[in-house]
């Protein structure tokens, strides 16, 4: 099998006031809190939306595992709807430190485009800022960031560098080339 070359980038904001929110699509666009872990809607929206862009570190976990993973206190999902069709969504995990990774984000492949992503990810940055307000047992979040690769959609670093995110560190390293698991793995 060959290999190529995959470039890690890590971005950050140390402050609610460096987020240059994304206007708004329109009103057929809403974008609301999964309130409810559904492990089989997470990984409705973890395959649909990395499908095309070699997103596969969670698609081996078992049921048990992505309860844990989304129960974890202050894991929080956020979805947006195009006219009550899931379109995308940011998945906010807090970190012991006072940090929250944006751990996934992105669009199914026929909503991109649309400019639904910047507006979801501005909603996803503010919710993280504001993640104890919602989570008392957490404290207060100082830092939100998320990495970002070479695989991820062409607009990916452009929408969170225009978000007000920086980066702060740079990696390379050599991966097995593997075929695009595309949507619906195995079919």
């Amino acid at each position: 099998m060959s290999t190529i070359t995959l470039t890690t980038w890590s971005l950050e904001m140390t402050s609610p006031a460096e987020l240059v929110p994304a206007a708004p699509p329109g009103p057929e666009v809403t974008i609301s809190r999964a309130e409810v872990p559904s492990p089989e809607f997470s990984r409705f929206l973890y395959a649909s939306v990395g499908g095309d862009i070699h997103w596969t570190d969670r698609l081996s976990l078992t049921r048990a595992q992505w309860v844990e993973q989304l129960g974890r206190p202050g894991v929080e999902t956020w979805v947006a709807y195009d006219r009550g069709t899931p379109a995308g969504y940011v998945e906010l995990d807090p970190q012991d430190d006072g940090g929250v990774e944006i751990m996934y984000f992105g669009l199914l492949p026929d909503f991109r485009g649309r400019r639904i992503g910047g507006h979801l990810l501005s909603v996803g940055v503010a919710r993280a800022w504001s993640l104890a307000e919602r989570w008392p047992e957490r404290e207060a979040t100082r830092r939100v960031w998320l990495h970002t690769c070479s695989q991820d959609g062409p607009t990916a670093m452009d929408n969170y560098l225009k978000r007000g995110f920086k980066l702060f560190r740079t990696e390379t390293s050599q991966k097995e080339a593997a075929p695009t698991p595309g949507p619906w793995p195995g079919a």
